[in-house]
């Protein structure tokens, strides 16, 4: 298979891993958390600690935007920022106890809707998406850095 082919599929399979996304997590019900906020909280679930440039990038949102949801989720006690200790420049945002335990229920609820879909997957299968998941991760979304 040529590069440029497998290019297609890839494109293919980036739009559908954004409409699965929206379908596990359109249900997702925070209270007062709007979208945007729940990004953000689900982008620190899974990449904490981060910069607010690193989220402002991730999000496609400018840093002032960035800035803004950020101080909202803070004042409803969901992240926090650090400062480096080697930098006090640098500030570090992580979810707080009780945002990491605002996204384990939502992950618990996107757990279950993922389970439902892989249910009648034989462990040939389940082995194989597991594989097709590592190889992604080690080429396509977290290459070694050249």
């Amino acid at each position: 298979m040529d590069q440029k082919t497998i290019f297609h599929k890839f494109v293919s399979f980036i739009a559908a891993v954004h409409e699965v996304k929206h379908d596990f997590t359109k249900d997702v019900k925070l209270d007062d958390i709007t979208p945007v906020q729940y990004a953000i909280l689900e982008y620190l679930a899974v990449s904490q600690p981060v910069t607010l440039s690193q989220i402002s990038d991730c999000m496609h949102m400018s840093m002032p935007n960035t800035s803004r949801e950020l101080k909202k989720l803070t004042e409803k006690h969901l992240c926090e920022k650090t400062t480096d200790p080697g930098d006090q420049r640098k500030q570090f945002i992580r979810l707080s106890d009780n945002g990491q335990a605002m996204m384990d229920a939502a992950f618990e609820g996107l757990e279950a809707r993922f389970l439902q879909r892989i249910q009648h997957a034989s462990a040939d299968d389940l082995a194989a998406i597991e594989h097709a998941l590592d190889v992604l991760s080690a080429n396509v979304f977290y290459p070694p850095k050249a």
